[in-house]
């Protein structure tokens, strides 16, 4: 069964974007039948492609996120997808306020909880840092992600 997945940041274009990539790249490599996808809160970006700080530490780690454009969190997107991850508790926010009911309630969820659950741990927004800001937002993603990956080939033993 195809699970889908879509993560959200604000501008969809440092955080989100590189989420959608890594997740996306463990699932290959793992054979699960997934869809990936990102988006962002506010539509500042939309269709613009990746930050280029983005681009470069997800080359740096062998994913490609280079054909990524930007695009905003509709309330559709609550039918479209099985698991929504925002990247801090402000897009956690935004989004419950979309939901229209407790079934679009129960997709949402902070993505660093995958690691620390229950301490809706922000990953920071890169955007204003230095390139080092990416790397430290990637790792933390990848750690979640690995979670994520873990508890889906766990769920289909």
């Amino acid at each position: 069964m195809m699970i889908k997945v879509l993560m959200v940041c604000l501008g969809n274009i440092c955080r989100s974007p590189l989420a959608a990539g890594i997740l996306r790249d463990k699932f290959e490599k793992n054979g699960i039948d997934a869809q990936v996808d990102s988006a962002g809160t506010g539509n500042y970006h939309t269709g613009e492609g990746a930050d280029p700080r983005s681009i470069d530490v997800a080359t740096r780690n062998n994913i490609d996120i280079y054909s990524h454009a930007a695009r905003q969190f509709r309330t559709t997107d609550f039918d479209d997808y099985d698991l929504i991850y925002a990247m801090d508790a402000a897009n956690y926010q935004s989004i419950l306020k979309l939901a229209r009911n407790e079934a679009d309630r129960k997709k949402v969820r902070m993505l660093m909880n995958e690691v620390l659950p229950n301490e809706n741990m922000d990953i920071p927004d890169p955007y204003f840092g230095g390139k080092n800001g990416f790397d430290m937002v990637f790792d933390m993603i990848d750690k979640a992600c690995d979670k994520i990956t873990s508890r889906i080939i766990e769920n289909q033993k």
